[in-house]
This record gives C-alpha cells, structure tokens and sequence, in this order.
C-alpha cells in the first residue's frame, strides 16, 4: 500500500516543527485505522490461513471453505476471529508506522541519495515494511499463538497470558522473535512490491486516464485521486503479485512463530531449514504454497478496504 499525500502548502502547516509534527500524528493515525478496517474485514480468513498454513491436526485434511465452514460448527462463529484483539493491537502501529516510513523512505531517497524514478517507491516500501515488522513483531507472534488454538485444547487465555507465557518459558524477549529472519526477507519483496505496483499502476493511470480513473480530493481539489474501484483493482495486482514471490517465506515465518505449539518444532529452527522441512514433507504445492489460493481471495477485499478506508482518512484529516 503507498501513500501519495503531498503536505499542506499553506505557511501553518509548513513552516513550524509543531505543525509537522500534528500532520505525522495524523498520518499516523489515518495509516492505522486503514490497518484495523482492513484486517478486521478478513480476520477470518486470515485465522483459517494460519490453520492451513501449520497444518492444524483439527483441520489439516480440510481446505480453504471447508475449513471456513468448520471452525464455526466446532468453536463457534466468534471461533473465526479467534486473535484478531491481538492482531488489533498490533496491527494499529504497524499500518501507521508503514504508511509513515514510506513516506519517509521515499523522501530521503530522493533528495538526499538522488534515487529517482520507480525504483524508488520498490526500495521505499522494502524497507517501510521491515522497519514495520521490527516494531511489532512480538504482537504478531502473540496473534498467530492465540489464532492457531482451537477450541478445547487452549495453551494460553488471552493476549496478556500468552505474553507471559512465551516470556517465561521460551527463552525471554528471543522468544518474541521466532521467525523474525523469514519474516524480514520476505517483508522486502512483499511491501516493495506491493508499494511498487500499486504506486506506478496509480501515477500511471492518472497521468494517461485522470477524468477515467481519477476523481478530485473532498479537501483538496487541486490533488486527483484514484476512484474507489480502480484502488480496489491496483491494490488487487498489486498483492497478488507481491504474495506470490513471497509466500513461501510466509509458510516458514509462522512456522517458526509457532514454535512450541507444533509437534515438530524441533525441525523448525531456521529459516533454511524450516523451508526445506517444509518441502520435503508436504511439497510445493501442499506444503510451502500451502493457503495461497486464501490469499488470493482475501487480498481484494482486504486491499479495497485498506485503500477506501486510507483514502477517505486522508480527507478527513486534512493530509491532501
């Protein structure tokens, strides 16, 4: 996901570090709110992906929809959301702390290293997306835990035990971070990618079709912006294409979350080995794209939120 948004021209909004400052703070928020809307509209998926995804012995011999199906017959509907409270709390900062680094990146590359051009949106939004997985990872660790228990067979009871938990007895703080190499290697491709696309597939067509796909900003009519269904559609390529090169290391990073939570943990240490354990268990296509149709389902509601909601925030806020 990229911002465009451009700071207010006017002398207040410019001129003193105070009003930097305030426009930062609602970047920030506009940024986690588009977080929250988006990844509560596909919590259950993502809940049924984390299932697949670590071979779950309640449902690792059911697929996409029939696991949709079976999770509210055996946990209940709210069985389906099982997580998301963790994943709220983390993914707030995360969306915010994206959506700000790019903004940054991609100013930094520009004016002080002279990068230009398309490349940079790829190496802004690489590095955006690591320095946002570096901030909150322990709270993704603590929602793969709680979404991976089913009903029945709980290890934790909530997001403050499961902290405790991880912390007592895996090692301290390292065990909030189990995981964290397969997930930086993959952040880099997976956000630059998806900034990348969605960024040039945005200037492109308002630069060639502005009164087709663009439309004026509510509170900025000087800025164009991209018409809610042509967001829904970039945003779509653009995470097709960003989970697809980088969804094996997706396998192997909530693997290595898990821990202690799989029967083969032991064999899931690395992130070279988990990968090959993976492989040669379960294959390529069974084992480490394992849930990927999933996430091709849940990545066009998920960016069209994710996108409207962004949008709309900027509005809002006055960042046009």
């Amino acid at each position: 996901m990229t911002s465009e948004a451009a700071v207010s021209s006017s002398p207040t909004m410019s001129s003193t570090p105070a009003s930097r400052d305030y426009y930062w703070l609602r970047s920030f928020v506009a940024g986690g709110v588009a977080g929250c809307c988006a990844k509560t509209t596909i919590a259950p998926l993502d809940r049924v992906k984390i299932l697949l995804q670590a071979q779950s012995p309640h449902y690792k011999h059911l697929g996409v929809f029939s696991t949709l199906k079976a999770v509210p017959k055996k946990e209940g509907i709210l069985g389906l959301y099982k997580g998301n409270g963790a994943m709220m709390v983390r993914i707030f900062p995360y969306g915010a702390i994206q959506f700000m680094a790019f903004d940054r990146y991609k100013k930094l590359l520009s004016k002080q290293l002279g990068i230009s051009g398309h490349i940079h949106r790829l190496m802004a939004g690489s590095m955006a997306g690591m320095t946002a997985v570096i901030c909150t990872y322990p709270l993704d660790v603590v929602r793969a835990r709680l979404a991976f228990q089913v009903k029945g067979h709980h290890r934790y009871t909530g997001i403050v035990n499961a902290f405790q938990t991880i912390y007592l007895k895996e090692g301290g703080i390292s065990g909030f971070y189990r995981g964290l190499t397969p997930t930086i290697i993959g952040m880099a491709p997976y956000a630059g990618l998806s900034f990348f696309t969605f960024g040039t597939l945005k200037s492109l067509g308002l630069k060639h079709f502005p009164e087709l796909l663009g439309r004026p900003s509510s509170d900025n009519p000087d800025v164009l912006i991209l018409k809610t269904h042509v967001n829904l559609l970039c945003g779509g390529v653009a995470g097709a294409i960003a989970q697809t090169i980088s969804y094996p290391f997706d396998v192997a990073r909530r693997r290595m979350q898990l821990g202690s939570a799989l029967p083969d943990s032991d064999k899931c240490v690395s992130l070279v080995k988990t990968l090959k354990y993976v492989y040669r268990s379960y294959g390529i296509k069974k084992g480490l794209y394992r849930g990927l149709s999933l996430n091709y389902i849940r990545c066009v509601p998920s960016q069209a939120v994710a996108f409207t909601t962004y949008e709309f925030m900027k509005q809002v806020l006055h960042l046009n």
